[in-house]
């Protein structure tokens, strides 16, 4: 099924179904289960049941297909798209023809059977972690033991021992190419979790605790607190899923409109009316990344939509707030790898 979305700014859309989300329009950064991403252009969005997306803006249009046959996911080429490490995914429309094909006609096709198939090709093409396909599936069976075993006091000793069932050093070939060990993804799922079981139920954070693997809710707090700089209770609070107060909002809005002429934070502070500490912490806190780093997001993006419709670099820079077009293209070269010569070049040939 195929529909059209104007996502509400800071609003929690929660996936029932298999996913796919094509970003037809929008600036700004997106948030995946309590991950943001500034880079989401040009590439797919594959999300399971399960997830969630924010839209930190709102100027976005979004196509939403839905995949209704669940028997095709049990096709392990297939769940690379849904299952994956991370939450976005590594399909990259600019290079992949066939992908686009499909997108600028899916409004008048049924057959959404065939952007999976497209995709599942593209995403082994692309070759993110360096692997041959039996690798690849290897990685994925780890990632569905963690799935499915995480809520248990499982030792990294017998996660290791579950997952090398079959004989292959699973742990070895994980570390090797995705750059995580094994116990390194246990402990990021279960975070995940119990930040999802924090941010959206009403439930005590002991019960979360144990939910979630930890056997000692002192510990789970420690760890908790560690990780996100902040207790348990206080992410509950800072998220705030029921509540959602205009801070979000209010500081997407002010990046917006200053973010070619402002870059220091006194000026948003006192925007804002708060003191430069508090602001960052609260940015923190609602966004999990930074002030600094949101008008840099913004400034490429800005960039992104001039060099597209072949505005000169030099008038760029100048619209940017760069006194010369070289800090400008060292800026965008160190934000995106690619310089804006490179990256018109790579629009011209995709």
């Amino acid at each position: 099924m195929v529909k059209k979305l104007l996502p509400e700014i800071d609003k929690v859309y929660f996936i029932d179904s298999y996913t796919l989300l094509h970003i037809l329009k929008g600036t700004g950064n997106i948030q995946v289960d309590f991950e943001n991403y500034f880079d989401w252009q040009d590439k797919a969005i594959y999300l399971e049941k399960g997830q969630y997306i924010k839209f930190l803006s709102d100027d976005f249009v979004v196509r939403k297909i839905e995949f209704p046959d669940e028997t095709m996911f049990r096709n392990k080429d297939v769940r690379v798209l849904f299952k994956h490490l991370i939450s976005l995914g590594y399909i990259d429309f600019a290079a992949c023809s066939d992908c686009k094909r499909f997108l600028d006609n899916s409004i008048f096709s049924e057959d959404t059977k065939e952007i999976i198939d497209i995709s599942s090709k593209q995403w082994y093409w692309q070759n993110p972690f360096k692997a041959s396909k039996s690798e690849y599936q290897i990685i994925f069976d780890v990632k569905e033991v963690i799935d499915e075993q995480f809520s248990n006091n499982l030792t990294n000793t017998d996660l290791v021992k579950l997952i090398n069932e079959n004989g292959v050093d699973a742990q070895a070939l994980v570390n090797k190419k995705v750059g995580l060990s094994i116990n390194k993804l246990l402990g990021k799922k279960r975070l995940v979790e119990s930040k999802r079981k924090i941010a959206f139920t009403d439930k005590n954070i002991q019960e979360i605790s144990y939910e979630t693997g930890f056997k000692d809710v002192a510990y789970f707090n420690r760890v908790f607190k560690n990780t996100t700089g902040n207790t348990p209770s206080e992410f509950r609070l800072n998220f705030d899923f029921k509540e959602r107060d205009t801070f979000v909002q209010d500081i997407i809005s002010l990046i917006k409109a200053y973010h070619t002429e402002q870059r220091s934070l006194e000026f948003y502070a006192d925007k804002m009316n708060l003191a430069v500490k508090t602001l960052s912490k609260k940015t923190r806190d609602k966004l999990n990344t930074s002030l600094g780093q949101l008008i840099r997001a913004e400034l490429i993006s800005s960039s992104k939509i001039r060099l597209a419709e072949g505005m000169p670099i030099q008038e760029i820079a100048y619209q940017m707030g760069f006194e010369e077009s070289n800090h400008f293209s060292n800026f965008f070269k160190h934000y995106t790898g690619i310089t804006p010569t490179e990256f018109n070049s790579e629009k011209y040939n995709s």
